[in-house]
Parts: structure tokens; sequence; C-alpha cells
């Protein structure tokens, strides 16, 4: 009786083989596979970027006098980065640096460039840009806010540049002006009368997330990608009455800022007066908190939660115009600097990313990215090729908590204005340069953000060969631009 199951002793030791192998192939695929998996998913994606917004403007980053409960909720479904940097210390060329997947010292946007009467140079028309690629993989493309590549009708134009459509502010200094003359719907400028003269009839951030929300609703059936570059809290501080009337007498002592309330550039850029600056900036991000509630609750309500991807960032650190006061809300944190500095506080920015399902709830990370990063992440999300001259490097795996994560040898920034001013950060240290056009080779400042995140104490003396080892970086991480020569007529670099 034992013969038949001795026979078929060797088939069944090898049926448990093949299921254990299977098993274990099954297993790996799972580990190692997890992303190329998720193209097929079509993960819808949201990119919400406020305008000036400090590393500590948020209660999830330490804000301690006003709260951002939506964006917190935001931040305990998702995953918190804490070493996550800007495009640049300003806007046009950090939202040339997100959507190029390329650092100021390549990116063709290097510096805030007006084009009169409307509109920045524009990003040339073969400039492959995220909104492209997105489309190109099949997503329907929308940005809601304010753009700053390119004016009007130009190569740069949002429409031009792979968006499907496109709603609010094409120019970033009449961004400036939160009741404006007019905004853009794609190629049409939609005259806002309410807003004629000195009337504030319609605050345009309310007007650009209705048709925000309406895209969602419009496109909840097939794969979207949504850019929302809010103009908030960007320069001039106003916000509607309901919500100035929550935040009024809060934050003493109050500081009232003079601005330009008429003449012929009323309204075009300057900023108007404001007597209660404090809580003006805080019922303003007050508004964008709820806003960014809105979208979540959309998304929950259209039910395609669980297939939405939502990221939250700043484009550079908080300003000072117009009134604002990062010192009294410390709305950088524990970081020196604040928009236009290289040090951390002018471009180490929050960034928050929701993924139900994929990434673990209320978990933070410590990797170092940068804006340049988002075009290949998204890229490799979507499961389609970058190009090859991107200065970034995928976080997905960071995002799924795989441990194969590359790093990046090291992050470069430079700046066009106040002189001229550089930074590398290479893994913890961090070198400074200013006054670059007078100063070309100065020495730099060399940092140890281990031990001192406030960039307090220059220790290049102690370390010369770090600091050599920087100064080549300086001098490699650029091309030339004819048009961001980045000095008079010259440029730093040998390539």
């Amino acid at each position: 009786m034992r013969r038949p199951l001795l026979l078929l002793l060797p088939f069944l030791l090898a049926f448990v083989c093949s299921c254990n192998d299977s098993s274990k192939k099954k297993s790996n695929e799972t580990t190692e596979n997890k992303e190329s998996s998720i193209a097929s998913q079509k993960p819808n994606i949201i990119y919400i970027l406020a305008d000036d917004l400090g590393y500590g403007d948020l209660s999830s980053y330490g804000q301690t006098k006003f709260s951002t409960p939506n964006i917190d909720k935001l931040a305990k479904k998702g995953m918190l980065f804490t070493q996550h940097y800007s495009g640049s210390t300003v806007c046009a060329p950090s939202r040339s640096a997100l959507m190029t997947g390329m650092h100021t010292g390549h990116t063709f946007v290097r510096g805030n460039k007006e084009v009169r009467p409307e509109g920045q140079h524009p990003i040339p028309d073969d400039t492959y840009t995220l909104a492209e690629a997105m489309k190109k993989a099949g997503y329907a493309t929308g940005a809601f806010g304010k753009w700053g590549l390119g004016f009007p009708g130009s190569e740069g134009d949002p429409n031009n540049q792979g968006f499907d459509t496109f709603y609010g502010y094409n120019c970033q200094r009449l961004g400036h002006n939160y009741y404006p003359y007019h905004l853009w719907s794609n190629k049409d400028s939609v005259v806002l009368a309410e807003n004629s003269g000195k009337n504030g009839g319609i605050y345009a951030p309310e007007l650009i997330h209705k048709q925000t929300l309406k895209f969602l609703e419009d496109h909840k059936a097939e794969p979207f990608f949504l850019y929302v570059p809010s103009i908030i809290p960007h320069a001039e501080l106003a916000a509607p009455e309901a919500y100035m009337e929550k935040h009024r007498g809060k934050y003493p002592p109050e500081k009232e800022y003079k601005g330009v309330d008429d003449g012929p550039e009323f309204n075009l850029g300057p900023y108007r007066s404001q007597k209660d600056t404090h809580a003006a900036f805080a019922a303003m991000v007050n508004l964008l908190d709820d806003q960014v509630g809105e979208i979540m609750n959309k998304v929950e309500t259209l039910g395609i939660a669980d297939n939405t991807i939502i990221i939250f960032t700043s484009d550079n650190g908080p300003h000072e115009e117009g009134g604002a006061d990062p010192d009294y809300f410390d709305s950088n944190g524990p970081f020196k600097g604040v928009k236009r500095d290289l040090y951390e506080g002018g471009i180490r920015v929050p960034m928050i990313v929701s993924w139900p399902g994929k990434i673990e709830a209320n978990s933070q990370s410590d990797h170092i990215s940068a804006f340049w990063d988002v075009f290949p992440t998204v890229s490799e999300i979507v499961g389609i090729d970058t190009p090859d001259n991107l200065d970034g490097i995928s976080f997905l795996p960071t995002l799924l908590n795989n441990k194969q994560q590359k790093e990046h040898e090291y992050l470069y920034w430079e700046f066009h204005e106040k002189g001229g001013r550089q930074a590398v950060r290479k893994g913890n240290w961090k070198a400074v340069r200013y006054n670059v056009f007078k100063s070309p080779d100065a020495p730099l400042e060399l940092y140890d953000l281990t031990t001192d995140i406030g960039e307090e104490t220059n220790v290049a003396a102690n370390h010369p060969e770090v600091v050599q080892e920087m100064e080549q970086i300086f001098k490699e991480a650029r091309t030339p631009s004819e048009i961001f020569t980045f000095g008079q007529g010259t440029y730093l670099g040998s390539k």
C-alpha cells in the first residue's frame, strides 16, 4: 500500500518546491516591483503649491500662534518630509525647477524676469515639462492659481506647456494683488468688473478655488494631474472679512502697513495698505488650509480618494513684503534666513504627501529631496520614462518605505538678485557664497547641519578638504545661460 505513495513522493516534493519557489517569487515581486505595478493603476495626482509659506507656518511643523487643522490632517494620513527643498528662493525659478526636473544651474528660467505689461520671460517651446509628460501618459492636466513662466500667448503660456486647462494669474507681479482687474481662463482674459477702480468685490483665490473643484468634478472618471499654485500667503496681506473677523485682536502687538492705495500703479503689483497685518496673515493661511480641506473632502465625495495622491508644499521660504512679519510668527522655524536667502530658511520648505493604502499614515521622512525630484517621482508612479538630462531623483521608494532609495550626491542653487548667491548641500554639509558678482572667488561659508541647523557657525577654516570639494561643485554644477547670465554678461563654471 505504500508503494504508490513512494512513487508519488518525488512529484509531491516537486509540487511543494514549486509552490515555495512561486511564493518566494511572488514575495520578491511584491518587494522589488511594487513601484512598477503602480503604473497600471493610473493614480490621480494633486500638487498644491503655497506661495511664500515658511517651514514654520504649519502647526504640523511647529506653528503655535494659529493652527492648520486640514493640512495637519493630510500629514496624519500620509508622510511629512523634514528635509525637502524648494527649487529656488523666489517664485519663477522655483516653478521652473518643478516643471523641468532641473535645478537652477540647468533649468531655463533661473530668475524673476519681467515682461511688461503682463507676465514673465517664457520657458521655450522645446522645454519638456512635467505637465507635457503627464498629458502624454493619458492624464487630463489642469493648473489653477499663479503661473509665472511665460506671458499670455507666449511659448511659455501654460496651455502651450502641457496644461489642458488653466485658470488664474498668468503674471506673478499681478498675482501680488488679491482683487485683480482680470484673471485668465486658458487664452481668454476674464474681466472682474466687481474689482474695477478701488472696489474689492471678488477675492480671486476663492474664484480660482471654485474652478479647481470644478476640474475635479469634470475629470473624476479619468486620471488627472491637478496643479494648484495658490497665491496665498504671498505679498499683499488681504483676506475676506469673514476670515479677518476670526483673527483680529489675537496677535498683539498688531502691526500696520502703509501701501499703495491709489495712483497709476494701484492694484498692478504694489501692495495695498493693511491695518492688521498679523491678523491678515493668519487669516490667509486659515483660508488656504480650508481650501486644502475642501479639496480633500471633494475627492472623498467623488469616491476617488483611495486612488489620489495629494502633495502639499511651498515655493520658497517666508517673505517680508507687504507688512509680513516672519519673526513674529517664527515662520522659518529653526532656520536662518527668509525668502531671497539661500540659507535654510529661504529654501527648506514643508512637504506632505498622502496616498491611501500606499504611504504609511502619520509617517515622517528625513530623506533629502528637492523640487526637481518631483518630475522623476511622478513619472515613476505613472510608468513613463523621463528625459536623460534631469537633475532629479525619484523619491517613490521613500514614499513606499522601500530601502532602495537613491540619494543625491548634492543639491545646488543659484540666485540672480542681491549681488548673486550660490549654495550647495552635500550630505550634512551646507556651503553658501553671497555677493558672487562682486567677489566670485570670495571665501565660502560652510556649515555642519548635523550640529548647526541654524547655520550660525562657519566652520570652513576647520575643513579645507570639504571647502575644496564644494568649490568644485560651485564651478561644475551649472551651465551658461544667455538670458540668465548670473552676472555682468558672464557665468560661473567650466561648462
